[in-house]
């Protein structure tokens, strides 16, 4: 992967989408933004989520989402947003959860350069065995948040990894 800076400043923006932006990519934004207080480099990125979809803005991440969270060490404060255009100019990697967050995000791409910024966030889960959706736990129970959660860890693990040794 390479990543191509689209602005002057030395940090580099990660924006994970999902579709309601209140239960996977909160959770995604407040796992990578853990892991990089962690290694002290939290000034070195721009981390946000957001939706697709718009009829959560302005919520705080689901109940179920925030407790997961929160029994790992991770506060997720954001508030709900939708993805826009001015976002493929912020960001250098737009990180979907699943397939229709993925072709969603294609859509709306003005030429291949955004395109290039677009990826799946699963495809950098060790364990994916070739699926690259993150299954989306709202409608589940709480081991849906647990699984959704350890996968989310994996893949923001290695592919914090592959940022920093890019």
């Amino acid at each position: 992967m390479d990543i191509k800076s689209n602005s002057e400043r030395n940090q580099t923006g990660i924006l994970f989408i999902c579709l309601g932006n209140i239960c996977r990519s909160p959770l995604a934004e407040g796992i990578f933004q853990h892991k990089l207080r962690e290694c002290g480099l939290q000034d070195q990125y721009i981390v946000d989520s957001a939706g697709t979809g718009d009829w959560h803005v302005g919520d705080l991440a689901d109940p179920r989402m925030r407790a997961t969270a929160l029994r790992y060490g991770i506060d997720l404060k954001s508030r709900a947003r939708q993805v826009n255009e001015i976002d493929f100019k912020t960001f250098d990697l737009l990180l979907a959860m699943d397939r229709n967050n993925y072709n969603h995000l294609l859509d709306m791409a003005k030429g291949e350069i955004e395109r290039e910024r677009v990826h799946m966030m699963r495809a950098f889960d060790p364990d994916s065995n070739d699926d690259f959706d993150v299954p989306d736990p709202y409608f589940g129970g709480d081991q849906g948040f647990e699984y959704v959660y350890h996968m989310l860890n994996r893949s923001c693990e290695r592919l914090l990894t592959m940022l920093e040794n890019k």
